[in-house]
C-alpha cells in the first residue's frame, strides 16, 4: 500500500502557518526556486562547516503565533513534549523499535516529556506503552494492539491527536514510510513541528537512483547503474551496459539493490546478465520495491559512513561531519569466494557478528578523510536534508579501475576516488549505533547528542524555538574551545560500580551488549560513577574457553578499563581491537587531531545556541590491568563489581570466588550456587528430590567428545536412544551457554559430531533435518557433551498477515500441555521472587538461536503468557515452583530459569538456570520487570541488582564469616578460603554419572522423574 493512496496529495505551492491554519503574508513566504539547485554548480568546495540559507520543506510562521506558543510553555511549566514515533511497514520495523527504546532512554527527564508511537505494517497507527516499547521485537505486541494499545481510526486522526498533545515529532521509522517522505508529508499536511528532512527532499534523497542523478548534477563522483522497473528489463541493454563497464556479461560482478529501501535490505551480489536480472526480479516479486538498480561492484574499494550534524540555527543550515567509520569486512579461515564477495548487509549492520569490524576514524590518509567530511556536508546542503543524517559511501584506491565512473570534479583525490552511495535520512539510533560511536568520539553523550538535535530541530519553529532546556544532568556550558580537551570533572563522593563484560565463551558478545546496557542505564544515577571493562579474550581475537585453567592463568587475564567511546561496538573482538589501537602512538595522535578539529567545528556553530551545555565525555585512553590488578584496584577504590559475563568464568563461581577473595562485592549468585547452576547435571541433581513438590527433571546421559568422534555413529545413536527412552536428542554442551542442537535422526547426530571434529564456530540454518536457525558452537568444543529427550512442544504462531476482522491472532494447538517458558528471580538468597514468566516463541525451526534469545530485532516473547494458554491458576502454582527452585540452589540477586511448564498443573520441568543472565536492551528480563506492579523500569531494575549484590556481599565480607541463608540453616555462603572442595574422584564421578529414569505415570509426560547417580 503506497502512502499517497492514504493522504491526500499535498500542494507544493504555498508555505503554511504551524497549527493555524493561516496564509502566510507573501512577503514572509519561502520560495523554493527553480534555480535552487543550479545555484550551487559553480560554488567552489566548501570545508566540511559551512552555513547556508537552505529552502523549507515544512513551514514557517510569524510573530503573532510565538506569543501564544510562549504561553503555552509557561502553562506548561518548560517541558518539551516530543512524540517518537516508531514501526513502519518495512523489514527494518524492529530495528526502528529498537531506536525508539534508545531514544526514550536517553531524552526522558523533567524537562522534557516522552510519547510513544507504532505505525503497524498496514499504517494503523497506536499510541503503545513503556512495556511494549521495551519488546524485543514489534512481533511481541503486534497481535494484541487492538485490545491493549490506543488506537486511531485513519492517519489523520493520528495527526490531530499530536498536534493537540506533542510540541514535536522524532520519527524514527527506518525506511519505507520514515524515509521516503510518507511520515514527513503527513505531519506537513497538520503543520506539526518534526525533526529531520522534509517530504519532498526526503523522496528524492531516498530514491537511490533519483540521488544519484541529482549527485552526478551537482558535480559529484558517482557509481554506474542500471534501472529496472516494473520487471521491464532488457536483456540487450543491459548486456549493453555490461559491456560499457568493462563487466563480462556472463560472470560480472555486480551489485543488485532495491532503489527505495533501507541500505541494508534486499541488497544482493550478482554474477552477470542473467543472474543480476533474476535477483532483480526476485526483489520486485518480493514486494520490498519496483525499482531495483544494478550497480558495478566496487572490487578493492574501503566502505565508510559518516554523521553529519547541523549545528546552524533557524533556517541557516551548518552541517558538520563527525569522524567517518570504516567499515571492514572481515573473513575468518576458508571462505567461498562468494562469501568474500559479501556486502555490509542487515546481518553485518545490526547484529554481532564477527564479519564486520569498525574504525573510527577511518585508516584512510588524512586528506582523504577531509575529503570525506567536505563532500558530504557539501552533499547535506545541496540534497536540502536537516538537523541530521547519515551518508554513506566508498573510497576507491587509484589501483582501483573507475574509468567507466563519472566524469566529475569532486570526489577525485590524489590517493584515490571519494563515491557517495547511500543517504540515509533517519539513522539507526540502537544504543551502538553508528550515531553514537561517532558523536561519542567528538564527546558527545547518547543523551547529549540526541537533546541537541531535537533542540537543533526546535529552533526551525519559532514557537519552539524559545524553549530552554532545563535539564540539570548536563555539564555547565563551556565559553572556551580552548577548554574542549581538557578532562571533565569527576563526580565527587560517587560510589564506583566496575561492570565487567566479555570474556571467551559463545555468548561473550551477548555480554557486551548486556554489559553496555547495564553501563548506560546506570549511569542515570549521580551518586553512581559507573565504569565500564572488558574481560578480553584469553588469546588475542580467538575464543578458548577452558574450565580445568588453572587459578594462577585465570588471575593472569586481562582485563580493559574502557573510556566511554570505545564501548559502542558490537563485538568483544572490536573492542579489544579498538583498545590495542588507540594506545599505539601515531593512531592515538591521529585520532586526538582529527577530534580536535571536529570538535572546533561543532563549536563554531554550538556555542550560539543557549541550550548547550558543553561536550560531557572526554578522550581518555583505555587502561589495562590484569584481572587480579584489577580486583585489587576495585577494592582500592571501594567498587562494586555487576557481572556481565556470561557463561566461563564469570558463571561457573571462579570470578565470583577471586572477588570474595578481596572482599569485593559483587551482583548475583556466590559461588557454590554459580558453580552448581553452570554444571547442568548438577543442577538437576540439586533439584531431583523436589519432584513430589511438582519439578521434575529430565534425564541425561554425559558423553565425552573423544567417545563421539571415535565410535560409530548408528551404534551411538541407537545406544542414546534407547537409554534415554526417546526419538529425538537434544545435545548441548555440558558447562556453556550456547544454543542447542537437535538430532532427529542418525544423519543429524552424524552432521553435529562432524561439526565437533572440525570446530566449526556454527551449524549454519537447516542443516539438520528439521528446519532451524544458526546453532552456535562453543569454540573450541567442549569436551563433554549432555544428551537428553527431545521436549516435543505445540508450535505457538503469531499470525500477523491474516484480512479478516481478527488481525494478529494467537494459534495454539495445545495437544501437548507443556509449554516452554522462561523466568527471571529477583532478591535474596533464601526469600527470592519469581517475576511473571515469559513464552518463548521460535521463528524458525524447533530451537531458539542465539539471537533470538538476545539480540534486538528478532525472536519474539510474550509476557505473561497468555491466558488461553495458561490459566492464572496454572501460572500462580508455576510461579511458587520456579521460587522453590531458586531458593533450593541457594539463588540470589537475581537469575534466569528456563522451564517447560505444564499449562494445566503448573507443573515445571527444568531446562537449566543461568546465574548472569541476559541484560540486553530488550532481554526478557526487562518485560519481566515491566510487568511487575508498580513496573521496573529499566534503570530502577539495575539499580535494584546493584543494590542487592552490594548489600548481599558487603555483609559477607564484613562479618569474615560463613552467612546462612534464610530458610536454609544448613546452608552457607562461604568465602573463597573457607570453601570445601569436592574430593577428585567425587568430581570425577559426577561427570561419568549415567542418570537412570525412575518412570512415573503420574508426572504426566513419559521419562520425567526423580535422577540418581548410576
Amino acid at each position: 500500500m503506497s502512502f499517497s493512496s492514504i493522504i491526500a496529495p499535498l500542494s507544493s505551492g504555498l508555505a503554511v502557518l504551524p497549527r493555524s491554519g493561516n496564509h502566510v503574508p507573501h512577503d514572509l513566504v519561502l520560495l523554493r526556486l527553480a534555480s535552487h539547485h543550479s545555484q550551487f554548480r559553480h560554488v567552489s568546495f566548501p570545508i566540511a562547516r559551512v552555513s547556508v540559507r537552505v529552502p523549507r520543506a515544512s513551514s514557517v510562521v510569524v510573530d503573532d503565533q510565538v506569543a501564544e506558543r510562549n504561553g503555552e510553555w509557561k502553562e506548561k511549566g518548560g517541558v518539551l513534549r516530543v512524540g517518537v514515533v516508531c514501526g513502519g511497514p518495512s523489514a527494518e520495523r524492529g530495528i526502528s523499535l529498537n531506536s525508539a527504546r534508545s531514544v526514550i532512554d536517553h531524552i526522558q527527564g523533567d524537562d522534557l516529556h516522552v510519547s510513544c508511537y507504532y505505525i503497524d505494517c498496514d499504517y494503523n497507527a497506536y499510541a503503545i506503552s513503556s512495556a511494549q516499547v521495551y519488546s524485543n521485537t514489534p512481533s511481541d505486541f503486534d497481535f494484541k494492539l487492538e485490545s491493549l494499545a490506543q488506537g486511531f481510526q485513519s492517519l489523520s486522526d493520528f495527526a490531530e491527536h499530536l498536534a493537540a498533545s506533542v510540541d514535536i515529532v522524532f520519527p524514527v521509522i527506518h525506511g519505507q514510510f520514515g524515509e521516503d517522505g510518507g511520515i514527513q508529508e503527513l505531519l506537513e499536511k497538520y503543520n506539526i513541528p518534526f525533526v529531520g528532512t522534509g517530504s519532498s527532499e526526503c523522496r528524492q534523497a531516498f530514491d537511490k537512483y533519483n540521488a544519484s542523478l541529482e549527485l552526478s548534477r551537482q558535480g559529484f563522483v558517482t557509481v554506474p547503474s542500471y534501472l529496472v522497473q516494473n520487471n521491464e528489463a532488457n536483456e540487450y541493454e543491459l548486456s549493453e551496459w555490461f559491456a560499457r563497464n568493462q563487466l563480462d556479461a556472463n560472470s560480472g560482478k555486480v551489485v543488485v539493490k532495491p532503489a527505495r529501501a533501507g541500505s541494508s535490505l534486499g541488497v544482493k551480489v550478482a554474477y552477470g546478465v542473467d543472474d543480476s536480472l533474476k535477483k532483480a526480479e526476485a526483489i520486485i516479486s518480493e514486494g520490498i520495491d519496483n525499482k531495483v538498480l544494478i550497480e558495478v561492484f566496487l572490487e578493492g574499494g574501503s566502505e565508510f559512513t559518516a554523521i553529519v550534524l547541523d549545528v546552524g540555527s533557524g533556517l541557516d543550515c551548518q552541517p558538520v561531519v563527525l569522524l567517518p567509520t570504516e567499515v571492514e569486512l572481515q573473513f575468518h579461515g576458508e571462505v567461498d569466494v562468494r562469501e568474500k564477495d559479501a556486502i555490509f548487509n542487515y546481518r553485518r549492520k545490526y547484529l554481532p557478528t564477527q564479519q564486520v569490524a569498525y574504525h573510527t576514524p577511518p585508516r584512510f590518509p588524512i586528506d582523504v578523510i577531509e575529503t570525506i567530511r567536505e563532500g558530504a556536508s557539501l552533499l547535506f546542503q545541496q540534497l536540502g536534508l536537516r538537523d541530521f543524517a547519515r551518508i554513506d559511501g566508498w573510497f576507491l584506491p587509484n589501483s582501483v579501475n573507475v574509468s567507466s565512473f563519472s566524469e566529475s570534479n569532486f570526489g577525485r583525490t590524489k590517493f584515490g576516488t571519494i563515491v557517495f552511495t547511500d543517504i540515509n535520512l533517519i539513522s539507526g539510533m540502537e544504543q551502538t549505533s553508528f550515531l553514537f560511536q561517532q558523536a561519542s568520539k567528538v564527546g558527545f553523550s547518547h543523551s547529549n547528542i540526541l537533546r541537541g538535535i531535537i533542540y537543533r530541530a526546535c529552533s526551525r519553529f519559532l514557537e519552539l524555538a524559545s524553549f530552554k532546556s532545563v535539564s540539570s544532568h548536563l555539564l555547565p556550558k563551556r565559553t572556551k574551545p580552548s577548554l574542549l580537551s581538557e578532562p571533565l570533572p569527576k563526580r565527587e563522593g560517587a560510589r564506583k560500580v566496575f561492570v565487567i563484560f566479555g570474556g571467551d565463551t559463545s555468548e561473550r558478545q551477548v555480554s557486551l551488549m548486556s554489559g553496555t546496557n547495564v553501563w548506560l542505564n546506570l549511569q542515570a544515577f549521580d551518586d553512581l560513577e559507573v565504569i565500564p571493562c572488558l574481560l578480553a579474550p584469553t588469546s588475542g581475537y580467538s575464543a578458548i574457553v577452558d574450565s580445568n585453567e588453572k587459578d594462577a592463568e585465570v588471575r593472569s587475564r586481562t582485563v580493559w578499563s574502557l573510556p566511554y567511546s570505545l564501548v559502542l561496538r558490537h563485538t568483544t573482538e572490536e573492542v579489544l581491537g579498538a583498545c590495542i589501537e588507540a594506545i599505539e602512538p601515531a593512531r592515538a595522535a591521529l585520532t586526538s587531531h582529527l577530534r580536535n578539529k571536529v570538535m572546533k567545528d561543532l563549536m563554531e556553530g554550538l556555542k550560539a545556541h543557549s541550550w548547550f551545555k558543553g561536550f560531557d565525555i572526554s578522550d581518555e585512553p583505555p587502561v589495562r590491568f590484569s584481572l587480579e590488578q584489577w580486583i585489587k584496584h576495585a577494592k582500592e577504590v571501594q567498587a562494586t563489581v555487576f557481572i556481565a559475563v556470561h557463561g566461563g568464568i564469570g558463571e561457573d563461581g571462579r570470578l565470583q570466588s577471586l572477588l570474595e577473595d578481596e572482599g569485593v562485592p559483587y551482583t548475583g549468585p556466590g559461588v557454590i550456587a554459580s558453580k552448581t547452576c553452570m554444571d547442568k547435571v548438577a543442577t538437576s541433581l540439586s533439584l531431583s528430590h523436589l519432584s513430589k513438590s511438582g519439578v521434575l527433571t529430565i534425564n541425561k546421559e554425559v558423553r565425552r567428545k573423544e567417545e563421539l568422534l571415535r565410535s560409530p555413529r548408528l551404534e551411538m545413536w541407537h545406544d542414546l536412544t534407547t537409554k534415554l527412552h526417546c526419538k529425538t536428542l537434544c545435545v548441548k554442551p555440558a558447562r556453556d551457554g550456547c544454543s542447542t542442537g537437535v538430532a532427529s535422526c542418525a544423519e543429524d547426530l552424524a552432521v553435529y559430531i562432524d561439526v565437533l571434529r572440525e570446530s566449526l564456530l556454527r551449524i549454519p540454518p537447516n542443516s539438520l533435518s528439521k528446519a532451524h536457525g544458526t546453532i552456535e558452537m562453543p569454540n573450541p568444543p567442549p569436551e563433554l557433551l549432555i544428551f537428553e529427550p527431545f521436549i516435543e512442544t505445540d508450535e505457538i504462531i503469531i499470525s500477523s498477515k491474516s484480512t479478516d476482522e481478527y488481525l494478529h491472532r494467537l494459534k495454539w494447538k495445545g495437544q501437548s500441555r507443556w509449554v516452554e517458558v522462561t523466568v527471571g528471580v529477583i532478591g535474596k538468597c533464601g526469600s527470592m521472587r519469581s517475576l511473571s514468566p515469559s513464552i518463548t516463541v521460535k521463528e524458525s525451526g524447533d530451537i531458539l538461536s542465539l539471537e533470538e534469545k538476545f539480540q534486538g530485532g528478532t525472536g519474539i516473547n510474550l509476557t505473561p503468557p497468555p491466558l488461553s494458554i495458561i490459566s492464572d491458576e496454572a501460572l500462580t502454582r508455576c510461579k511458587q515452583r520456579i521460587e522453590l527452585i531458586a531458593n533450593t540452589l541457594q539463588l540470589e540477586g537475581f537469575s534466569r530459569i528456563d522451564a517447560f511448564v505444564n499449562a494445566d498443573s503448573g507443573e515445571v520441568l527444568i531446562i537449566e538456570v543461568n546465574t548472569v543472565p541476559g541484560m540486553t536492551p530488550s532481554t526478557v528480563l526487562i518485560h519481566q520487570a515491566l510487568s511487575e506492579e508498580p513496573p521496573m523500569y529499566p534503570h530502577k531494575f539495575f539499580r535494584t541488582l546493584l543494590d542487592l549484590g552490594s548489600e548481599s556481599h558487603s555483609t559477607l565480607t564484613l562479618n569474615l564469616s560463613r552467612t546462612k541463608c534464610k530458610n536454609h540453616p544448613n546452608s552457607t555462603r562461604p568465602k573463597r578460603k573457607g570453601l570445601e572442595k569436592l574430593p577428585a574422584k567425587k568430581m570425577s564421578r559426577l561427570w561419568r554419572a549415567r542418570i537412570i529414569i525412575h518412570h512415573n505415570h503420574s508426572s504426566g509426560f513419559e521419562g520425567l522423574e526423580k535422577l540418581s547417580i548410576g
